[in-house]
């Protein structure tokens, strides 16, 4: 099941790529930057880990409770993941970071709620999933003031 949660994952992270596609080395390439812009190189890296602890912490509560138990808390778990792969069709495919920025803001409440509902079944679960919402944090900033500067 460890495999299953962690190819959920990656294929998420597949389809985000393809959803990023040229709009990285294309619009994206050519936007004003704020300072605090990580270098492109250190993208993949991040989300690598970021992935990773995602499928683990699913993992973790589907061990703990099962499907049925943890339903809601696995199901919470997919919406993001689903939330997390459309910030990247509307911010990159079609160039429209406002929208991208409020789904970004909805995948963050969705992180915590995820979080909170982690935590009766497996408090590391909960707690692997903290730097996936400081990055997403972090990501919002970026994506709000990339926003301002390309208007």
């Amino acid at each position: 099941m460890l495999a299953f949660f962690l190819a959920v994952c990656f294929v998420a992270a597949g389809v985000g790529s393809v959803l990023t596609g040229a709009g990285v080395t294309q619009w994206y390439a050519g936007l004003r930057k704020p300072p605090g812009t990580p270098p492109d190189w250190v993208f993949g890296p991040v989300w690598t880990g970021l992935y990773l602890c995602m499928g683990i912490a699913a993992w973790l509560v589907w061990q703990a409770a099962g499907w049925h138990a943890g339903a809601q808390a696995l199901s919470l778990w997919g919406v993001q993941l689903l939330v997390n792969v459309l910030w990247s069709w509307l911010f990159f495919g079609l160039h429209r970071p406002e929208w991208a920025l409020v789904d970004v803001a909805l995948l963050f409440i969705l992180i915590v709620l995820t979080m909170v509902a982690f935590q009766p079944f497996s408090g590391t679960a909960a707690w692997l999933l903290v730097p996936y919402l400081l990055w997403v944090a972090y990501a919002a900033r970026l994506n709000y003031l990339l926003w301002q500067l390309n208007r």
